[in-house]
């Protein structure tokens, strides 16, 4: 009898360990083909050639998208974790759901902490080198000799890694131990560089955030469309239309050797086409679309950033008075034994929100950023050497959503896997001054887009806007004179 139950419950994991790769590998599929299309929708058309550059582009393509989707693996991560954890908790009985438990949701956290790793670490870099690598001179040109001098920079890049992170971990801890423990590569070596990668990932997403969520009224701004207040569109259609006119015939009348002024006119004849694209879609737009969408959108994105702010100063007056608050150490109940939220589903519900609109904040903060600008993806005019860049700045920020997400005080879920041992979140004074910081930018930045029009008109009033003390460019480009001789005052 105990031979025969041992031979079941080996049955049982077995197949319990068949039903969860099966799981996991149809979810990353589904995030992979999806991750392809995004990147085949921004890739540069002209880059398909039938050579040898086809091929490593091709290669470079694949390991791109794996990473886009490693990416957004990580992003759902999260998410996946609390809605799992209250369908537990709401149907522990229910045959249907059997597949989803603790062992699955283990599973994808330490997949996700391995894969962020290998492409962090190995792959990104080797795209990149491979797509720029010619081969060693002497050698036979080839894809051989081009992979051979992509393995020589990646072991040259590592040996310069280690010793980096070596030299670091000699001036922060002077340890005998800490030192013997760097020659174990894949026991402390490798997560205590992704620790350190991590710590990067969460202060970029401390710049990123912040301005993404004051950012995000002006890009929605521009999607929806506003209410029209005391404006006629006809005139102002009629006033456009004519200013495109006057400039296609001006344009028409230049001679093709003048090509400065030719692609000058063509620049500005395109930017009135577009503003009276805009102007159009305003006019044809319902009085719901106009009246009720746009002022509801902007009341949910205020809401949800109040939100997100008296989150974090809860969360900061919790670490103050109760060390249970800290993001490591904190273990409580498994999956599906007790809701995380106070207020259940509807609690689990509102977190998940805040999450995605924490990560698109942040990708629209990023994307905003002067010196991250021109990383910016254009459709079908993106290089492969942009998006490998745009791939590692993804997987940085989305590796790092759960680790901000859990300090923040967010969500309540603890960080599973290798997510939760990276050492900096044991410390309480960075604990306790990523939060401050986090509150304090976040406020400061909304005062200064809310306010952002009554300082104009202060500037204006005092005559110290012609010393461009107000920094939007904008402003400077849309009171300069047209090709036409008239101003744009629209």
């Amino acid at each position: 009898m105990e031979a025969e139950d041992e031979v079941s419950l080996r049955e049982q994991h077995f197949h319990s360990q068949v039903r969860e790769s099966t799981i996991c590998f149809l979810l990353f599929a589904v995030l992979y083909i999806v991750s392809y299309f995004i990147i085949t929708r921004y890739k540069r058309k002209s880059d398909e050639q039938e050579d040898e550059d086809a091929i490593v582009n091709r290669i470079s393509l694949f390991l791109s998208t794996f990473t886009l989707a490693v990416s957004a693996g990580a992003v759902l991560l999260l998410p996946f974790s609390i809605i799992s954890n209250e369908i537990l908790l709401s149907f522990p009985q229910n045959y249907y759901i059997q597949w989803l438990n603790g062992s699955l949701i283990h599973g994808l956290w330490n997949l996700a902490s391995l894969f962020s790793n290998l492409c962090l670490f190995v792959l990104m870099p080797f795209a990149f080198f491979f797509l720029e690598s010619e081969g060693f001179a002497g050698l036979k040109k080839g894809i051989r000799a081009r992979i051979l001098e992509t393995v020589v920079m990646l072991i040259l890049l590592a040996l310069l890694i280690f010793g980096i992170v070596w030299v670091a971990s000699a001036l922060i801890d002077n340890d005998a131990a800490s030192m013997e423990s760097l020659y174990d590569l894949w026991e402390f070596y490798l997560p205590y560089l992704y620790s350190c990668i991590s710590l990067m990932g969460c202060l970029l997403l401390l710049l990123c955030t912040p301005v993404g969520l004051s950012r995000m009224f002006t890009v929605m701004g521009q999607l929806l469309v506003k209410p029209t207040i005391l404006e006629d569109l006809d005139e102002q259609i009629y006033i456009i239309t004519l200013e495109e006119e006057a400039l296609q015939r001006r344009l028409n009348g230049l001679s093709s050797s003048v090509e400065y002024n030719t692609m000058e006119l063509e620049q500005e004849l395109d930017n009135v086409k577009a503003m009276k694209s805009k102007l159009e879609r305003r006019k044809k737009a319902s009085a719901w679309e106009r009246n009720l969408v746009y002022p509801a959108v902007m009341v949910l994105l205020l809401i949800e950033t109040s939100i997100s702010v008296l989150l974090v100063a809860c969360n900061i007056l919790c670490l103050l008075v109760d060390e249970t608050a800290m993001p490591k150490g904190s273990r409580g109940p498994g999956i599906g034994n007790a809701s995380l939220s106070t207020f259940g589903f509807v609690g689990a519900a509102l977190e998940i929100i805040l999450i995605f609109y924490l990560m698109v904040s942040s990708v629209v903060g990023f994307y905003s950023l002067r010196f991250f600008g021109s990383f910016t993806p254009r459709k079908d005019d993106t290089t492969m050497t942009k998006i490998i860049g745009n791939c590692v700045s993804i997987l940085v920020l989305s590796s790092a959503l759960p680790v901000m997400s859990r300090t923040l005080g967010i969500t309540r879920f603890d960080l599973l896997g290798d997510f939760g041992r990276f050492n900096w979140l044991g410390n309480f004074y960075i604990v306790l001054s990523y939060n401050l910081l986090f509150a304090i930018v976040t406020t400061l930045c909304l005062v200064r887009k809310f306010t952002s029009a009554v300082r104009e008109e202060l500037f204006k009033a005092l005559g110290l806007h012609k010393l461009q003390l107000s920094n939007n460019a904008r402003d400077s480009e849309t009171s300069k004179p047209s090709a036409n001789g008239h101003q744009k005052s629209l």
